[in-house]
């Protein structure tokens, strides 16, 4: 880093959106680089997220778990990138670090707020991904949230997505008999059988999910992995068996409403079935990092785990990158590539 940088670009949030966000909701801005005070880095962000859940944080809504982007502020995600600029001992200027002060292209942050990665294990955007809190969702669901038995059917919605095609993997490696997934569009369900090994997939913009699941899995299923919400949610309470589980990870076909979205309208099967309905929030989970790193670094490196990413290149295109993600547009990880990622 030249030593005369002083300012970088941001993605602020502009407008609250109402519905669907629009790229007049985000401004791109030039922001004055603090100087680093001891125990603090300076990280050139290379790689960074796009998550659905960001659309929640748009709106002026509390959460117990992060609170809403603040209107004229930088948004905030997951990030890696190359520590330039050092004044912590414990983390030297060329380490490849993750953190959570994406959608700018230099983040001042304190040590302990950023993780080093081992970038001769997996390349560093794969700890935004397979290796990373996407990752860690597919595993906490399938062994802890709803946890896969020997011989189970699985449902996995999104399974074309960053967490769902990660999920359909392991879930097959935790003993599952059957996988199956919903995804949007022949190509992505196509995609889904062929290149990420599940058993069938449906299409849910082929019309009702509820017979196109009855005809792929007659007798039912065990576990479902829920990213979508409404219709979704509703078809695999259906088709739960008695005793079946549930992660309730996201809702995405709702991000985007105006109006609140009703609830399944056969929630009492969860009764009559004994079945167990369980959110989940993956920063819960954070301490398991080592222990999924462990078992999923080593699939990555020899291919068993198949991943793949969608990419859009330079710190301007995150905010059409984030509107294509609530619409679908991604197979895999959407990731934004800034200035010197490879």
């Amino acid at each position: 880093m030249k030593a005369t940088l002083a300012t970088t670009r941001e993605i602020r949030l502009a407008a609250r959106p109402v519905g669907e966000p629009r790229p007049e909701d985000f401004a791109l801005v030039d922001a004055p680089l603090p100087a680093l005070r001891d125990g603090q880095v300076l990280v050139r962000n290379t790689w960074m997220s796009v998550d659905p859940y960001m659309r929640g944080r748009m709106d002026d809504v509390p959460s117990p778990v992060l609170p809403p982007f603040a209107i004229g502020a930088p948004l905030e995600g997951s990030a890696v990138g190359e520590v330039v600029a050092s004044r912590a001992p414990g983390v030297p200027v060329g380490a490849t670090v993750a953190h959570f002060l994406g959608w700018r292209e230099h983040a001042a942050l304190d040590a302990e707020a950023v993780t080093v990665v081992d970038t001769a294990l997996a390349p560093a955007q794969a700890y935004l991904g397979p290796l990373g809190t996407t990752g860690l969702t597919a595993y906490i669901a399938l062994t802890e949230i709803a946890p896969v038995r020997g011989g189970d059917v699985v449902l996995v919605s999104a399974a074309a997505g960053a967490v769902g095609s990660v999920a359909g993997q392991l879930a097959r490696r935790f003993g599952a008999a059957r996988v199956i997934g919903s995804a949007g569009g022949p190509e992505k369900v196509k995609k889904v059988v062929s290149d990420f090994g599940f058993d069938a997939a449906v299409d849910h913009r082929a019309g009702p999910i509820a017979p196109q699941l009855a005809a792929v899995a007659p007798d039912g299923i065990d576990v479902y992995l829920d990213h979508v919400g409404g219709e979704h949610l509703e078809a695999a309470i259906g088709a739960l068996r008695v005793n079946g589980r549930a992660a309730l990870i996201g809702a995405i076909s709702g991000y985007n409403a105006t109006e609140p979205v009703p609830g399944p309208s056969n929630l009492l099967d969860a009764v009559s079935k004994r079945l167990s309905l369980r959110g989940m929030q993956v920063g819960d989970h954070l301490h398991r990092f080592g222990e999924f790193i462990g078992l999923a670094a080593p699939l990555l490196a020899d291919g068993t785990l198949h991943t793949e990413q969608t990419v859009v290149d330079g710190l301007d295109q995150a905010p059409a990158a984030l509107l294509g993600v609530l619409r679908g547009a991604n197979v895999g990880k959407m990731l934004v590539r800034l200035g010197g990622g490879s």
